[in-house]
């Protein structure tokens, strides 16, 4: 990991480099207009940059309602991944969900994607259910996994 890895907090500033990562990581990636809502009107929403040298590598967003962290997306630049940088991300973004008072983090993962079910088990999500057909693109059944923070 490079030293100059940083985190803040997501700015309007930043959705066009954001949608960079998603256009890359996603079937069908979020608009510009929904992170631009989530930063303005969503009052659980936070969202977690991670920069290299000033440009940003990644992000993650989640929701924090009551005592519980809902991650909605993470994802990190093609070029920098299995680096264990998402690990990295993932780790500061649950960090931060604690800090704020949340007991238990979930997520929704593709029942195809191994490598983040992997990365999701090594830091303690276990798995809580299947949601059938939720992604829309191919009608793909999303795992649900959840962690006692």
């Amino acid at each position: 990991m490079n030293a100059a890895v940083a985190f803040r907090e997501m700015e309007y500033q930043d959705i066009e480099q954001i949608m960079e990562i998603e256009k890359a990581s996603f079937a069908i990636p979020w608009t510009a207009e929904a992170f631009e809502r989530e930063l303005s009107m969503n009052e659980y929403a936070r969202y977690v940059v991670m920069e290299e040298d000033g440009a940003i590598i990644g992000y993650c967003g989640m929701w924090l309602v009551l005592d519980e962290c809902h991650i909605t997306n993470i994802a990190v630049l093609p070029a920098f991944r299995g680096k264990g940088l998402g690990e990295l991300l993932l780790t500061e973004a649950l960090r931060q969900a604690r800090e704020a008072g949340a007991r238990t983090a979930t997520l929704e993962v593709r029942v195809s994607n191994t490598t983040a079910q992997g990365l999701y088990r090594k830091l303690g999500f276990l798995n809580g259910g299947i949601r059938k057909r939720y992604y829309t693109d191919n009608y793909e059944d999303a795992l649900v996994m959840w962690v006692n923070l």
